[in-house]
């Protein structure tokens, strides 16, 4: 399955807002500060969006876990759940670095910036991991903007 480009910008925007809320909330259990968690939110949600694009266009190039069956003379292809979940993995290796730098960057004045920084990207990979996954799979029941 390939997809448009517009597609591809509302499907990243669409994950940046689950995205970020999970973000914004890890942020305030371990800050205790709305205020740096709204900030280490804010500027992820710029960030992320153009990053996730990137990704997503990587990705539809990767034959990786893709099969193709012939149906009235059209070749369908078909993705695999375990593409699903080593693309949520690629993708949390690159947002949680993401994370971890703004992180560290808003606490940059706390004793414990680079702990918290860590802890926020740290428990992020297990909330994302399985919101990404959910996110990947909703999606692909979307039709909309898909190129055959």
């Amino acid at each position: 399955m390939k997809e448009n480009h517009i597609r591809s910008v509302v499907k990243g925007a669409s994950w940046r807002a689950v995205g970020t809320l999970d973000t914004m909330f890890l942020s305030y259990l371990f800050t205790g500060q709305a205020s740096k968690a709204f900030k280490i939110g804010a500027i992820e949600l710029f960030t992320k969006i153009f990053l996730f694009y990137l990704h997503e266009r990587v990705w539809m190039r990767l034959p990786f876990g893709i099969t193709s069956t012939i149906h009235n003379g059209l070749a369908i292809q078909h993705e695999k759940h375990y593409r699903s979940i080593v693309k949520g993995i690629s993708w949390r290796i690159i947002g949680s670095i993401d994370t971890f730098w703004i992180a560290l960057f808003v606490n940059r004045e706390s004793e414990q910036a680079m702990q918290t920084a860590f802890y926020i990207s740290a428990t992020e990979v297990i909330t994302k991991v399985l919101l990404f996954w959910l996110h990947e799979r909703t999606w692909m029941k979307v039709k909309w903007g898909v190129v055959r």
